[in-house]
């Protein structure tokens, strides 16, 4: 499969998020090329600011791979992450970051600031940015559209 494929799997978690009136933000995890884990946004829900769709899926995937290292995996977002996300990406040794839309006012992985680029970190993830950002974009805009 290609990163379009598997962030696709990431938007139907999005759908879900706006479907629950949470910020539409899905993401997924794979391994070895299959879904390990699955989220989306669950702050109003849970009433939980930590509960990011990133941080959910990584808790996810750590579970069922039974190890808090996910150093061969890579995690498919739909908007690029904040820095809490971020340094749990880094915290749990992803390999990549896939993500979709940049987001300008909070992004961690390259927009605003880049949280995992520190030349001290003793690890290094693989970002790749812009995967389906139209369609990204798209289900946030309409999400925040029905808000207003």
């Amino acid at each position: 499969m290609f990163h379009q494929d598997w962030m696709h799997l990431a938007l139907v978690q999005a759908q879900m998020a706006f479907e629950q009136g949470e910020v539409p933000i899905g993401a997924i995890i794979v391994h070895d090329g299959q879904v390990i884990a699955a989220a989306h946004n669950e702050k109003e829900q849970r009433n939980d600011p930590t509960a990011h769709a990133e941080v959910l899926v990584i808790q996810r995937a750590t579970e069922v791979l039974g190890s808090w290292r996910l150093s061969d995996a890579v995690l498919y977002v739909t908007l690029e992450p904040c820095p809490m996300c971020a340094g749990a990406i880094l915290q749990s040794r992803l390999k990549q970051l896939v993500y979709g839309a940049m987001d300008l006012k909070g992004g961690a992985t390259g927009s605003v600031m880049n949280v995992l680029d520190y030349k001290l970190w003793n690890h290094r993830v693989d970002i790749v940015a812009g995967v389906l950002e139209e369609e990204c974009v798209d289900i946030l805009r309409m999400f925040f559209r029905k808000l207003r």
